[in-house]
């Protein structure tokens, strides 16, 4: 039981990207806490800058439109949100021994379906909302049938990607002999930001040709 307690803490702390302490919390300084915490924290910002350059590289597609930036960071938090999901189910499944490595094929194709239920759902419903709600607000010039379209779509893109990495990684981060922990909410969310921005502004400048 103790074995199974000290594990739990230890892939607890992983998955929050903190390094794990055998101290209990009341109990630990302050700067050894600073100290579990800062690696990673730097970790993610260092890594957080590509999301800053993927923006600043579609500088022309916010200025002809400026309604898409309004909409980043709801499709940020839901395709992080996405891959956190999928990367916990397969982080408990490689921990309990009921998903083996050599399954990852598996995996991928019972999340893919899982995300084109989830990426549907959400997109109709976001894209009811835009035109619905956000038209009213914004005005109907900013939030036009378009830019609603790009949203959606861009948001069922998103929550497939996510999913995808988000149960991939965790596999993958076991097949090189690291703690599959490691790969779950705060890298994932990094790699997942960037990816949505890049679709997002990718399908803009298709469908908006600007």
């Amino acid at each position: 039981m103790d074995v199974i307690h000290e594990e739990t803490e230890e892939d607890f702390a992983k998955m929050n990207a903190m390094a794990p302490s055998d101290t209990p919390y009341l109990k630990t300084g302050v700067f050894r806490i600073w100290r579990n915490r800062i690696p990673w924290l730097l970790l993610l910002m260092v890594t957080a800058t590509f999301t800053g350059m993927i923006i600043s590289s579609f500088e022309s597609a916010l200025a002809a439109s400026l309604a898409l930036t309004a909409f980043i960071p709801m499709l940020m938090d839901t395709g992080g949100n996405s891959g956190s999901q999928a990367s916990v189910t397969v982080i408990r499944g490689l921990s309990l021994g009921e998903v083996e490595p050599r399954q990852i094929l598996t995996v991928l194709w019972k999340e893919l379906r899982v995300a084109i239920l989830c990426g549907l759902t959400l997109s109709v419903i976001t894209f009811g909302k835009l035109l619905l709600v956000d038209r009213l607000i914004m005005g109907p010039q900013n939030v036009t049938v378009t830019v609603a379209a790009v949203v959606a779509v861009t948001l069922f893109s998103t929550v497939i990607c996510a999913k995808l990495i988000g149960c991939s990684l965790p596999i993958l981060a076991q097949k090189l002999r690291l703690d599959p922990a490691v790969m779950a909410s705060p890298f994932i969310t990094t790699v997942v930001d960037a990816v949505s921005l890049v679709v997002y502004f990718s399908i803009a400048k298709m469908v908006l040709g600007i």
